[in-house]
C-alpha cells in the first residue's frame, strides 16, 4: 500500500533530481557549453578554484573571448553563473571563481586582491582563449577582485563591468578617465550599498556622485545609457541603473543583459545573440526545485530512520500542552518573534567586532551568528525560567518534552538519530552535485557541503548554536505549546513566533528604501544576511514542529537543526583567518 511517506520521499526526490537536471541542461546550454571544476594557485600557494564554462568554438587554434565572473562577499562562484550562462552562451570562455576565502578556495578571504589577479592571469594562460580579449565581470566584492586584477596586470584585459559594485573601495585602485579600461558601471536604483560604493546616501542619486564622474571624467551628473570616451582607446564609461537592488542583481534579467550588452560592445567575436534572449532563470527554477525537494526529504527519511527499532526509546507520545494560554500565550509569541530582531543587529556587530577572527572562530559573520545566538539563548531561557517559576510552577519537564527518558542514552540516540537524517540529506545533496554539478540554492541562499576544512570549522561552531537551538525547542514546545493543535496550525503558530519578526524587518527596510530613502536601520550587508535567515530559520521551525510530534521530546529536531544551521553557514560564508 502507498503511504503519505512513500509520497512525500517519491516527490522530494523527484524535485531533487529533476531540478538538478533541469539546472544542469541550462547550465551547459542543452550539453554544448562544457563545464569543468578548475584549480590554479596565486605567487604564494593559495589555491583558488573555479568553474570553467568552454563553448564549442573555443579551440587553441581558434581561440575565444574570455571573462573573469566574480562573485561578492559570503558567497560562492554559483551566484554568478546568471552571467557566466549568458556570456558563455553568447561563445565566451568564463572563468567563475570562488573568492579567495570562499568556497571551496583556501582562506583566508581578501588576499591576493580577493582573488582577481590570479584568476586573470589563469585565463590568459589558456591556450583556447584569446588573450588580448579578455573581460572581467564582478558584483560586489567582486568587483573589486575585478579591479585589483585591472591594477596588477593593465594590459591583460580589455573592458570590465563592475555590477553593484565600485573603484577605489577596499583597497583598490581609485578610477580615472583611463583606468579601468572600457568600464561598465552596473548599479541598481536601490542597491542598498550605495554610501560604501559611490559616497552617496541612495542609489538614485548615484549619477551625481563625484566619485562616479571622476571615473566617467565628467564635471556633470552622469547620464545613464550614455556612452563617454571611447572604447577603441579603451575609455568607453557607461552607467545603467536597472530597478531592482544589490542582491537583485542575481535576479534581474536586465542587470543581467545590461553586462551582457557591455561585453558584447567591447570584446571582440562573440556571438550577436541580443541581451535579452536569456535562459539562466531555468536554472535558478531548477536549483530552487532541488532545494525544496531536499527539504521535503527530511520529514519521511527522518521518519523512516526514527521508525527503526534502534531509536524506539527516543520516541513516545507527546503529552498534553502545558503552556500559555489566552493572552499570556499571545505576549509570548510577540516577544519570541521581537526579541531576537531587537538584538539582531547589536549582537552581530558584537560578535563580529569582539570575537577574534582565529583558529578557533575563523569567520567574522558566523561569529556574528554566534554571539546572536548566544545572546537569544540566554535572554529566552531566563525568561522561560522567570515563566515557568511565575504561571507554570510544578509542569513536569517532559511536558516540554525535555526529559531523558532512560536517561543520557535518550540524548545520545537522538544525536545518532539525527546524524543519520542529515547524512542522509548529505547524501542526496552529493549526489546532486556529483550528477550535475549543482547545489541547492535560490537567490542568496544556498545549501552546500562543506570541504574538509569546513567541517572542522563547522564543529567548533556547534556547540554554542546548539544551544540556541535547544532554548528554541523549549520555547516552542514548552511555553508556546497549549491545546491540542493540529501540525499545520502548530507550524503556522511557530513560523511567526520564529520568522515573523524578520520578516516585519525586512518588510519595513525595503518599504523605506523602495520610496526613495536610505535604509532607516541601516546595515546593509546584515540586512541582506537576515534574507537567509528567514530561509534557514521557516526550514528551522519546520524540522523542530515535525520531529518533536515524531519523537515527543525536544532533543532530535534540536541536533538535527544544529547540524544544518552550523555547516550551512560555515560552507557559505568567508572564512578570514589562514588554515
Amino acid at each position: 500500500m502507498v503511504t503519505n511517506r512513500s509520497l512525500a520521499f517519491a516527490l522530494a526526490l523527484l524535485l531533487v533530481f529533476g531540478g538538478g537536471a533541469t539546472a544542469y541542461w541550462v547550465q551547459t546550454d542543452g550539453g554544448t557549453i562544457e563545464t569543468r571544476e578548475v584549480r590554479f594557485a596565486a605567487s604564494n600557494g593559495q589555491v583558488i578554484e573555479g568553474t570553467l564554462y568552454v563553448p564549442p568554438d573555443a579551440t587553441s587554434s581558434d581561440p575565444s573571448p574570455g571573462i573573469v565572473a566574480t562573485h561578492g562577499y559570503i558567497n560562492t562562484r554559483e551566484t554568478q553563473s546568471p552571467f557566466a550562462i549568458e556570456f558563455a552562451r553568447r561563445g565566451f570562455v568564463v572563468l567563475a571563481i570562488d573568492q579567495t576565502g570562499h568556497g571551496h578556495s583556501d582562506p583566508p578571504a581578501f588576499a591576493n586582491g580577493f582573488g582577481g589577479p590570479p584568476a586573470l592571469q589563469y585565463m590568459r594562460s589558456l591556450a583556447f582563449v584569446d588573450d588580448e580579449n579578455i573581460g572581467l565581470e564582478g558584483h560586489s566584492m567582486g568587483g573589486w577582485a575585478s579591479v585589483a586584477a585591472a591594477g596588477t596586470q593593465p594590459d591583460g584585459y580589455e573592458s570590465m563591468a563592475l555590477v553593484g559594485s565600485s573603484t577605489g573601495s577596499s583597497g583598490v585602485p581609485a578610477g580615472n578617465a583611463t583606468f579601468p579600461r572600457n568600464t561598465a558601471v552596473v548599479f541598481s536604483e536601490y542597491d542598498e550599498f550605495s554610501t560604501l560604493m559611490w559616497g552617496v546616501p541612495h542609489a538614485s542619486n548615484v549619477g551625481q556622485s563625484e566619485k562616479l564622474r571622476t571615473l566617467f571624467g565628467t564635471d556633470e551628473r552622469v547620464v545613464e545609457g550614455r556612452t563617454y570616451g571611447s572604447i577603441e582607446d579603451g575609455t568607453a564609461r557607461r552607467l545603467y541603473t536597472p530597478a531592482t537592488t544589490h542582491p537583485g542583481d542575481h535576479l534581474s534579467t536586465t542587470a543581467v543583459g545590461d553586462a551582457v550588452e557591455w561585453m558584447q560592445l567591447t570584446l571582440e567575436g562573440e556571438d550577436e545573440m541580443p541581451p535579452g534572449n536569456q535562459t539562466w532563470w531555468l536554472k535558478e527554477l531548477g536549483t530552487l526545485l532541488s532545494l525544496l525537494g531536499g527539504v521535503l526529504f527530511l520529514f519521511p527519511f527522518g521518519a523512516a530512520v526514527l521508525g527503526d527499532h534502534r531509536f524506539e526509546r527516543i520516541r513516545r507520545e507527546v503529552l498534553s500542552a502545558r503552556g500559555a494560554e489566552g493572552r499570556g500565550w499571545a505576549v509570548g509569541v510577540a516577544l519570541a518573534a521581537i526579541i531576537p530582531v531587537l538584538t539582531y543587529f547589536p549582537l552581530n556587530l558584537l560578535g563580529q567586532g569582539f570575537v577574534p577572527v582565529s583558529w578557533l572562530f575563523p569567520q567574522q559573520i558566523t561569529n556574528g551568528v554566534m554571539a546572536w545566538a548566544l545572546g537569544n539563548a540566554l535572554i529566552t531561557a531566563a525568561l522561560l525560567g522567570g515563566w515557568h517559576r511565575v504561571a507554570n510552577s510544578g509542569t513536569p519537564l517532559e511536558h516540554y518534552g525535555l526529559d531523558t527518558g532512560d536517561g543520557w542514552r535518550t540524548v545520545v540516540r537522538s544525536l545518532v538519530a539525527a546524524v543519520v537524517v542529515v547524512g542522509g540529506f548529505s547524501l542526496l545533496l552529493g549526489a546532486v552535485g556529483f550528477l550535475f554539478d549543482t547545489d541547492f540554492r535560490f537567490w542568496v541562499f544556498a545549501v552546500k557541503l562543506p570541504t574538509t576544512t569546513q567541517f572542522g570549522i563547522g564543529l567548533r561552531y556547534l556547540s554554542p548554536l546548539l544551544a540556541f537551538f535547544l532554548v528554541l525547542e523549549v520555547l516552542l514546545h514548552g511555553q508556546l505549546r497549549s491545546g491540542n493543535r493540529e501540525f499545520r496550525t502548530a507550524l503556522a503558530h511557530n513560523w511567526i513566533a520564529v520568522v515573523g519578526g524578520f520578516v516585519l524587518l525586512l518588510s519595513v527596510q525595503y518599504a523605506v528604501l523602495l520610496s526613495g530613502s536610505p535604509l532607516p536601520f541601516g546595515q546593509p550587508l546584515l540586512t541582506i544576511v537576515a534574507f537567509q535567515f528567514v530561509a534557514l530559520l521557516s526550514i528551522v521551525t519546520a524540522v523542530s514542529t515535525y520531529f518533536f510530534r515524531l519523537t515527543g521530546r525536544i532533543w532530535t529536531g534540536a541536533f538535527v537543526n544544529a547540524l544544518l544551521v552550523t555547516f550551512t553557514l560555515v560552507a557559505g560564508t568567508a572564512t578570514h583567518a589562514p588554515l
